[in-house]
């Protein structure tokens, strides 16, 4: 953010719609200070980026309220009687109807007429007047003020149609189906209404997770406090059957905590001294008293919620070309509308309400609100169901890019293999020990959290050693690292590092070095500056089911899978075989990672890039989009990756897959369902074969049908 930029937040009761969006982008058009509007209506939620040297709150507010509309600052609540009085008016208007109806039919006057094709004046008695008057005033309560705050931006959208369309039933005595139309409408916009509210609670359920309150010991005693309040480095106990508020790690106690709120994982984790928590989760079995890691607003369930609510900003390609596609196709609807309205009546002889009454059906029509809201209900519900599963998607955007990806590349270690490789073999030479070697190694790898680093670590701990880190300690980044120890220096690395450091002219090092990556293992190669003073191999198993899941992807049309990782060749070609990868990049420096990527650009336009979100950070950004996995914790994945994965399951790679392509037919299918139905139906208009409420049931029918093809995605895949 800017120096001169500020952003406020504005919770606004009736913005539920596309409607209300244009409504004010246009009445904040040219506004000085203005530098970016964001909207969600499934939140009533308005974003404005501003100059606060130009405009301020009060200002923006005002402009607000020019729209008709009212601006809260801080999360909007309605009263009790606010929230369901939309259904009582609904089901008011439909009584005063239905009761019209009978009435009407029972009555002298005939009825005969009222499915005609042609508009004709009927006076019906006036208690049937009175209950239509009734179903009308119920029906169009909440339509006519949005109408009005329309018609003041001269922003012609159903809403104004609809208003206009039941003002002219009425003058041509069209009282049964203006209030028929009303009616519709009221029903329409009550389904809407509901099929919002469903996907905000959806999204509601998925963030409001962590509990407000926490157990603090202080002073050894329990002292219940605000989330909020809570520090890091303060102790927090959790009973059995508790949510977990805070991240943290187990001091004191073992129990399993099921995760699945967060990471989709069925099964629970089993949880001892010096595991992760993580806010959100339920404790299950025993009391765990954990030290608290992080405050409240940067736990992994805080940035979960970050991530989840700026996701509607990366919008999908579909969704943009849907909003430039309405942008063209309202304004020549328009102008067919006043063409229908008018030819006939000039040159056919067709009577002038007849004509009028043609046009307003094709506006009605022609309006593209269901083609206009189907899109982001779709994206949004697909987004909330991957991260009920655990998957989490930053925006629309990379949800169709996952759909259309020709190959992917993973990361060997941590990725493709378990990321705990263990040492299984240490060769000392010249005259050193086992102990030495793993007593400089562990010096030297003290600050390093490499897979490799962390195994020669564990390996010395298990061996009692526990070394002082080195002195001016410096890394060659993708080689190894050099530093001193008790006044003499040491390095450590790869084969490849040996190479550099010219000490393999030693035979039985090389050799040595040879039959252990032969064997598929990582060699490290641990030396001063005047001879190699022997090798540790490491080496790390693939992940179960490996082979499975790369089957999986090459079945749902994923063209290449690649390994790209900077161990030797033999080791990646022993893995590559064992899993059966398509290929392998392999001693690849993190330049050389981004290199690979573009290779496989070259024959693939979308490639996705698999990793941990750090080390794999550069080819993640060269690749059409990033996949970071195991992340529970790792903030950097969560800032590097456009999807992240918030376990450590490869098998929700083809889920994720199957999961974005129906997400991409239901668009399509949307899309294509709103176009054909208005195609049909303006036919129809233009030639006088439809009726007032026969357009509004076919353009309001057709949106609550997008939205609930939609809203199907929240069930699953």
């Amino acid at each position: 953010m800017g120096e001169n930029q500020e952003t406020a937040i504005f919770y606004i009761e009736e913005l539920d719609c596309c409607e209300e969006c244009s409504l004010l982008t246009k009445a904040f058009h040219r506004h000085k200070g203005i530098i970016k509007l964001d909207f969600d209506p499934l939140k009533q939620k308005m974003e404005i980026s501003y100059d606060p040297s130009k405009t301020g709150l009060r200002e923006l507010e005002r402009v607000i309220r020019s729209t008709g509309m009212h601006p809260i600052v801080g999360q909007a609540t309605a009263p009790f009687w606010k929230r369901h009085c939309r259904l009582l008016l609904c089901l008011a208007s439909g009584f005063f109807w239905l009761l019209g109806l009978i009435f009407h039919l029972l009555g002298p006057s005939s009825f005969g007429h009222v499915a005609s094709f042609e508009p004709q004046y009927e006076i019906v008695p006036l208690p049937v007047l009175l209950l239509y008057i009734g179903s009308i005033v119920a029906g169009g309560w909440f339509v006519l003020p949005k109408a009005v705050r329309s018609a003041r931006q001269l922003h012609l959208d159903i809403h104004v149609l609809t208003v206009v369309a039941v003002a002219v039933a009425i003058l041509i005595g069209q009282w049964f189906e203006a209030a028929t139309v009303t009616f519709l409408f009221a029903i329409a916009l009550l389904l809407e209404s509901w099929s919002v509210e469903k996907a905000r609670r959806a999204i509601g359920t998925l963030l409001d997770l962590s509990p407000k309150k926490a157990q603090v010991l202080v002073d050894g005693k329990i002292v219940e406090k605000g989330v909020e309040e809570v520090q890091p480095k303060d102790k927090v106990v959790v009973r059995p059957g508790e949510k977990i508020p805070l991240d943290g790690n187990v001091l004191k106690g073992s129990s399993t905590v099921n995760q699945a709120p967060i990471t989709g994982e069925a099964i629970p984790v089993f949880k001892q001294k010096g595991d992760p928590l993580f806010a959100g989760t339920i404790n299950e079995e025993g009391a765990l008293t954990f030290e608290v890691t992080k405050k409240a607003g940067e736990t992994t369930l805080a940035q979960i919620i970050k991530m989840v609510e700026g996701a509607r900003k990366q919008r999908a390609k579909s969704e943009q070309w849907v909003e430039r596609f309405a942008k063209v196709y309202t304004p020549i609807m328009m102008g067919l509308a006043l063409l229908v309205a008018l030819i006939p009546p000039l040159f056919f002889g067709v009577p002038w309400l007849d004509g009028i009454y043609r046009g307003l059906v094709l506006l009605v029509i022609a309006c593209p609100c269901a083609l206009v809201i189907s899109t982001p209900v779709t994206i949004v519900s697909a987004l909330t169901r991957a991260a009920r599963t655990g998957i989490l998607i930053k925006g629309g955007i990379y949800l169709e890019l996952i759909g259309k990806v020709g190959a992917i590349a993973f990361d060997k270690t941590g990725t493709l293999t378990l990321g705990k490789p263990r040492v299984q073999k240490i060769v000392p030479l010249n005259s050193h020990t086992e102990e030495e070697l793993l007593k400089r190694a562990a010096a030297l790898e003290a600050t390093s959290e490499h897979p490799i680093a962390r195994a020669i670590l564990q390996k010395a701990k298990e061996a009692g050693v526990e070394p002082a880190p080195a002195e001016d300690f410096q890394i060659f980044k993708g080689l190894g690292a050099e530093g001193t120890l008790d006044g003499k220096p040491y390095w450590i690395g790869s084969h490849r590092f040996m190479h550099e450091k010219h000490r393999c002219e030693n035979e039985e090092a090389h050799k040595a070095a040879l039959a252990l990556e032969d064997g598929g293992h990582s060699v490290v190669a641990i030396g001063d500056f005047t001879h190699i003073c022997g090798l540790i191999s490491v080496a790390d198993e693939p992940r179960p089911y490996m082979r499975e899941i790369l089957g999986s992807l090459k079945k749902l049309g994923v063209k290449k899978t690649a390994m790209i990782t900077g161990d030797n060749e033999k080791t990646a070609r022993n893995l590559a075989n064992q899993i059966e990868i398509d290929t392998y990049f392999a001693e690849q420096m993190p330049e050389q990672k981004v290199e690979a990527i573009k290779k496989l650009k070259e024959k693939h336009p979308h490639v996705a890039m698999v990793g941990d979100g750090v080390n794999d950070a550069p080819a993640m950004a060269a690749s059409s989009l990033g996949i970071a996995m195991g992340a529970m914790g790792t903030d950097a994945a969560f800032e590097t990756a456009d999807i992240v994965l918030m376990t450590d399951d490869l098998s929700h790679l083809p889920y994720l897959i199957r999961h974005a392509r129906k997400s991409l037919r239901v668009i399509k299918q949307n899309i294509w369902f709103a176009l054909g139905v208005k195609a049909i139906f303006i036919l129809l208009a233009c030639f006088g074969w439809t009726t007032l409420w026969m357009a509004i049931g076919a353009d309001t029918g057709a949106s609550l049908l997008v939205v609930f093809n939609g809203l199907r995605l929240l069930r699953g895949s």
